[in-house]
């Protein structure tokens, strides 16, 4: 039967080999966040943005952590907390900004003004707004994978609330009978909109839910990105040697409310408190700091240049022209 595994701290090592990765890990994580505090706070209130604004503040670890291990012919479908996974398959941030800005410079070229965005040239598979609907999907494209023969693996991101809806358990069911090469990567950030995890699932952890399916399943320190870098190692080696699907549970916190526009009164305030020392971007700075795999005023230098990134991005796609109308129906109707 499929098992529950609990990684705990002492279980990793730190060598100075990892020094790279982690320098490599905190850009992405920092340009994550410093994206999408532009794009939250100060672009979706100056009015520049169109349709909604979900964030992934706190979580940046996760598709970090994960995205990093992805091969060329590995698919990848993010949610809408996991912008990070965009820069590291090859996304310029103009690219995202512009997106949500509804303009030309845009992934689909102002056609929809939010996270609504992928890139088939670079395997991403764009989100379903119910996101256990993407399970199925992921489902299905392992299992185009396989018929390829590439040794390609589906990397599949949901938040907890996906894995109380019908559609994540087909998808998971359909891909656990088939042996797909799928690897499950939950975002469980307690709250699945205003609705707490105790009182949407019985269960005390999203993991185990995988024994059900006869899927090994592992919980993961998600504010933690060598821990999720490490976990999401074996998961996908899991599934790129045939045996099957694997679920990840990062434990996490949505630091903000599910979205722009909400204030996330329903969550205590002694939580944010909490999970603010576990802020993994501080937590990763720490290690760099305590392993003298960086000084103080490199890690502030690389924050500069992420923000300088981000300043960049934002004027490109400020410029960027919105779409003419006369090319509503481009890339929507069969012409030929």
């Amino acid at each position: 039967m499929g098992t529950v595994e609990a990684i705990t701290p002492h279980e990793q090592t730190q060598t100075d080999e990892q020094a790279p990765l982690a320098h490599q890990c905190l850009y992405y994580m920092a340009l994550m966040r410093e994206a999408e505090d532009r794009i939250e706070r100060k672009l979706y209130r100056q009015g520049k943005v169109l349709g909604g604004v979900y964030v992934g503040r706190g979580q940046e670890a996760i598709p970090v952590g994960t995205g990093l291990l992805a091969q060329p012919q590995d698919i990848l479908l993010p949610s809408h907390r996991d912008m990070a996974v965009f820069f590291i398959r090859g996304v310029p941030v103009r690219r995202v900004i512009a997106q949500y800005m509804g303009r030309m410079g845009g992934l689909t070229r102002g056609r929809d003004g939010n996270m609504h965005m992928g890139d088939m040239r670079l395997g991403i598979v764009s989100i379903i707004s119910a996101l256990a609907a993407t399970v199925p999907v992921a489902s299905g494209v392992a299992l185009a994978l396989r018929y390829k023969g590439t040794g390609g693996v589906a990397f599949s991101y949901f938040g907890d609330g996906a894995t109380s809806r019908g559609a994540w358990h087909e998808g998971v069911n359909f891909a656990t009978v088939q042996k797909l090469p799928v690897v499950y990567i939950c975002n469980n950030n307690q709250y699945a909109y205003s609705t707490p995890l105790e009182l949407q699932m019985a269960c005390a952890n999203v993991a185990d839910r995988g024994p059900a399916y006869n899927m090994p399943a592992e919980i993961v320190d998600g504010n933690d990105v060598f821990a999720v870098y490490e976990a999401a190692q074996r998961a996908i080696a899991h599934a790129r040697s045939g045996r099957g699907p694997y679920l990840l549970e990062c434990k996490t916190f949505r630091m903000t409310g599910h979205s722009a526009h909400d204030a996330a009164e329903y969550v205590p305030q002694s939580l944010f408190e909490e999970w603010a020392k576990l802020d993994p971007i501080e937590r990763l700075e720490a290690k760099m700091l305590e392993h003298r795999w960086a000084t103080r005023e490199e890690i502030d230098r690389l924050r500069v240049d992420v923000v300088r990134e981000v300043d960049e991005a934002v004027a490109w796609a400020d410029a960027s022209p919105c779409p003419d109308p006369v090319t509503l129906t481009e890339g929507v109707y069969e012409t030929e």
